[in-house]
């Protein structure tokens, strides 16, 4: 029996060197368990946007980015459709809003004939007529457009007590009825002049448009307070490189081929909701789960003031 003494359990203080043993044994059982959760952790983001911070917001292009084509082109049919123009107009606005959806980009020449044509068709027209028209053709046009994952983006940044603002180079009034019934903070947008409160069928300064958008977010950014590199940008076009590049946070929604391309090589984040398909290297903030004046605006700013 004596030769099986080995199998029987035999109670004994613990030596040193047990103790030791153990001691390692926990150590080593520890480290693991860290270094699996460092391992498991280290692909993730920090939460954003960050809840309770009132120095950050975001900004986001409205074209393609917010909506399905081109605000303006649909704000011309509506027009049409109130007989503000007639059929060889309406055919013109058809082809550049068919262009814009195939091609996904803005063509500039597309873009000033759209803008040129609107100003003419609003001259002598009163803003307050305008803006009234505006909510309708949201309804009739527009709403049924909004890309539920920009959206879902947007409600985020207010989720966390974050303003949010459309930066655009559709009219200002066209904008802010969107931002509007978004629940969004406001809109910066292309100011068209108005005497007395009737369009004149000239803009005050030029569209917001490419670097135009950049120092309009910066001048806002001044005035709220906001510290940039806390702040967010989205976008669809390579023309909104230089908005994008101002914010410490910048997304690629839906991108053009050049803003693609950039995006990748600067590690920005992407998101392609075209197809429904994810075209992200990193993934869209956990938290949410799943034109105006060049120079800044001040300008905008005021005339809309004193339109008021």
């Amino acid at each position: 029996m004596a030769a099986l003494g080995w199998l029987t359990p035999r109670r004994r203080s613990a030596t040193a060197r047990s103790v030791l043993a153990g001691e390692a044994s926990a150590e080593a059982a520890r480290k693991s368990t860290t270094d699996v959760l460092d391992r498991e952790g280290a692909g993730r983001e920090p939460e954003f946007p960050v809840h309770g911070d009132e120095r950050a917001a975001a900004f986001f292009d409205l074209d393609n980015t917010v909506m399905q084509g081109a605000a303006l082109f649909h704000f011309g049919r509506g027009l049409y459709k109130r007989k503000f123009f007639d059929t060889r107009e309406l055919l013109r606005f058809a082809w550049q809003q068919t262009w814009f959806r195939l091609a996904g980009v803005e063509d500039p020449e597309h873009m000033q004939e759209a803008r040129d044509s609107a100003l003419s068709i609003v001259q002598g027209h009163k803003v307050a007529e305008l803006q009234a028209i505006g909510e309708e053709i949201y309804d009739e046009y527009m709403a049924g457009r909004i890309w539920p994952g920009t959206r879902a983006l947007a409600q985020a940044h207010l989720d966390a007590g974050q303003k949010v603002w459309l930066v655009t180079a559709a009219p200002v009034e066209i904008a802010q009825v969107i931002a509007r019934r978004l629940g969004l903070t406001g809109a910066l947008g292309t100011v068209a002049e108005s005497i007395d409160g009737v369009y004149t069928g000239k803009l005050v300064g030029e569209p917001l448009h490419g670097p135009a958008k950049a120092e309009a977010v910066r001048a806002l950014a001044a005035a709220e307070g906001l510290d940039l590199a806390r702040c967010a940008a989205y976008s669809d076009s390579h023309n909104d490189i230089p908005m994008l590049s101002l914010v410490g946070h910048p997304y690629a929604i839906n991108p053009d081929s050049k803003l693609r391309k950039h995006a990748r090589a600067m590690d920005w984040r992407l998101r392609d909701y075209r197809t429904g398909r994810k075209a992200a290297k990193v993934g869209i903030p956990a938290a949410a789960g799943v034109g105006a004046v060049a120079g800044g605006t001040a300008a905008v700013i005021a005339v809309h003031r004193r339109r008021r």
